[in-house]
């Protein structure tokens, strides 16, 4: 080994491993200690078991349907839209940050099944609608009178940055390598790009997700005009 070379952590320079003690860290919290609470929003079986549940701790010991309820009171105006036709894997970060931005929904355009795993379980308090074509979703967005803006690269996209983001719209977004199909980039009232500066020509649908749900928070949370 030289010199400016480091072990890796429990490695001996004989090539032996030493053992290293496992970690006890647990998410979330054990069983309820002391009387119990009241009041109809508290889970008796997580009182009783513990909540290890990847939840904010304002909601510990909450049932389910009583953080959803709650989170309803609150939604924010924007919502979420992406294709959803080779099953992509961004999906699962998509409804994850929407869930962290606290959108009315998320809508699934295409396919109905998508993998749940990058998630993180947040699925199960945000709301999620499906739309098996672009003109059922199209017809839908109308109808609840939102804008629908569209993030991706054309001729004729605006810079998202610039742009004055409408209170009442939903942000589609298309799937990872084709973008967002012909077919939404008409129906599109705008159609936004995000200002890039190395070399590659796009980036991930689900940090383009991130990147425009924020700056939603940033217009109509914080009043920050662009």
């Amino acid at each position: 080994m030289s010199h400016d070379q480091t072990p890796a952590p429990g490695a001996e320079e004989n090539g032996t491993t030493t053992p290293q003690p496992e970690s006890t860290h647990q998410i979330g919290v054990g069983p309820w200690d002391g009387p119990w609470p009241e009041g109809d929003h508290w889970d008796e079986d997580l009182l009783r078991e513990g909540d290890r549940r990847n939840v904010l701790d304002h909601y510990r010991y909450w049932k389910h349907d009583a953080i959803v309820a709650e989170l309803d009171t609150r939604r924010h105006a924007f919502h979420v839209a992406i294709e959803n036709w080779q099953h992509d894997l961004n999906i699962g970060t998509v409804v994850r940050t929407a869930n962290a931005f606290l959108a009315a929904e998320v809508h699934i355009i295409g396919r109905r099944r998508w993998n749940r795993r990058g998630a993180m379980v947040t699925d199960k308090y945000q709301h999620v609608r499906h739309h098996s074509t672009v003109e059922e979703f199209v017809q839908w967005a109308r109808g609840e009178g939102l804008a629908i803006i569209g993030i991706d690269i054309f001729p004729d996209s605006q810079q998202l940055e610039t742009y004055d983001l409408p209170r009442e719209c939903v942000l589609v977004f298309g799937q990872e390598g084709p973008g967002l199909s012909e077919e939404v980039h008409r129906a599109a009232g705008a159609t936004l790009s995000i200002e890039q500066f190395g070399s590659t020509r796009s980036i991930n649908a689900a940090s383009a997700a991130g990147i425009a749900m924020h700056a939603w928070i940033r217009r109509h949370v914080f009043g920050q005009h662009p």
